[in-house]
């Protein structure tokens, strides 16, 4: 125990002084690992093992989807893909208050179903419904409100890297049923902030005036299908056992890939290229994290950090609500300073066996954990859906934080819910036949 308590504490320590320098997060969790193992193992012996980790961290076949879908993604923003999701959800928001705030926020879902990034969803939709918006006389604020609050909902709508990463470090839990988990509360997100928007919206007098006849929104719709049927290929695929998640996501690429090329004509060949560069600067920066990570994983292991802070919660007290609250707690304040895969990588080993006391299932604790570390995204000081949301929309992070509080207590809310009602993520899952 006092060697978990030191090196939890050398861990601790070295990574915040690391983290407040500036320091690459990957180099963080590096320096700080190799240094709370040191006292306890020598030095030849210790390097030795955490190139091992580093190697075998990476070494898995599984991760081959991370880069394919980052690639699927970077496509599908620069594939006019976007636009069409966009056109079909202003046939679901009619002329309710808001209606395109509300077309944004079902646009950002549906585009996070197609291409898994928040970042992505952010950039692509704020740019191109924004301006639009801006005519129509809704505030700057509003606007990106709507946008950066709805933008996260694609990492827990699948696919979803961060699933695929949870379920590596949660030893080997089910990909297909993470995916189908996620869909509720993803859903639920959309429909909260739904709410919100609406509330403003009409506070604020924002209506839409736009009209489209019968045979434009067939033409909307079908223009869009393309893009649907691809949630139907990859997560169908998946689902049914027709193709591994690895597998889905090489159909991903190249669906999407024609379809921006060939379908909708608006992605050209000579673009690939630097899509290509883009999305292995993405995947290097995600495996070289995991790889590093895996050798905290390995520290936290062999010293008992896992066991010690498991012990501790529990001491605190048996009520199983109040420990899925701290925990809560805990994940919402590391979320606000840590990119959601290191976060992942740390603290699932940490809080999975203490959940697992309280009974609380695998599948179920990924979406609780995934859902909090999604709403970090979205804060001050490293959230980067915020931070591409704000440059987008062309606003700053003061101004747009104030509206973005009511929407922080609607997701809020919806967190709650799927952290005590287990249904809202295990329900779908179970009922595909994935689990039991």
């Amino acid at each position: 125990m006092t060697i978990a308590l030191l090196s939890g504490l050398i861990i601790l320590v070295l990574l915040l002084i690391q983290l407040i320098a500036g320091v690459p997060i990957a180099v963080a969790l590096g320096i700080s690992s190799i240094a709370a193992i040191l006292p306890i193992m020598p030095w030849d012996a210790t390097v030795i093992t955490a190139a091992q980790r580093v190697f075998s961290g990476v070494s898995i076949f599984s991760l081959l989807a991370i880069p394919f879908f980052i690639l699927a993604g970077n496509i599908m923003n620069k594939g006019g893909i976007a636009i069409r999701l966009i056109n079909l959800a202003k046939i679901v928001t009619g002329h309710m208050p808001g209606a395109l705030a509300q077309t944004n926020v079902i646009a950002n879902m549906l585009f996070g179903a197609i291409s898994g990034s928040g970042t992505a969803a952010a950039s692509a939709m704020g740019s191109i419904i924004g301006p639009v918006e801006e005519e129509e006389g809704y505030s700057k604020d509003f606007s990106a409100a709507a946008n950066i609050a709805t933008a996260p909902t694609g990492l827990l709508i699948p696919p979803s890297n961060v699933m695929i990463t949870y379920s590596l470090v949660a030893g080997g839990a089910s990909v297909s049923a993470l995916f189908m988990a996620g869909y509720i509360p993803g859903v639920l997100w959309g429909l909260a902030c739904m709410v919100v928007a609406y509330i403003l919206a009409k506070k604020r007098g924002y209506r839409s005036d736009i009209n489209y006849s019968g045979k434009e929104k067939l033409n909307m719709f079908v223009q869009a299908l393309p893009c649907l049927f691809l949630i139907v290929v990859v997560i169908g695929g998946i689902i049914f056992g027709i193709f591994t998640a690895t597998e889905g996501s090489v159909v991903a690429v190249v669906y999407s890939l024609l379809l921006s090329i060939y379908g909708y004509k608006s992605m050209k060949w000579k673009d690939v290229p630097a899509i290509l560069k883009e999305s292995a600067q993405m995947t290097g920066i995600i495996i070289f994290l995991i790889g590093v990570s895996s050798i905290m994983s390995w520290v936290m292991a062999f010293t008992g950090i896992p066991q010690l802070v498991s012990d501790a919660l529990l001491g605190l007290t048996d009520n199983k609500y109040i420990i899925l609250l701290l925990i809560n707690i805990i994940l919402l304040v590391v979320g606000t300073f840590m990119d959601m895969t290191p976060a992942v990588l740390i603290f699932t080993p940490i809080f999975l066996p203490v959940c697992q006391a309280l009974g609380m299932d695998i599948i179920h604790f990924g979406i609780m954990m995934i859902l909090n570390l999604c709403i970090g995204t979205i804060t001050p000081p490293v959230g980067t859906t915020l931070f591409v949301g704000v440059k987008v929309g062309g606003v700053t992070i003061e101004s747009v934080f104030k509206q973005l509080l009511l929407y922080f207590g609607a997701i809020f809310i919806v967190l709650m819910l799927v952290t005590y009602i287990p249904a809202l993520s295990m329900w779908l899952p179970m009922a595909m036949g994935i689990i039991k």
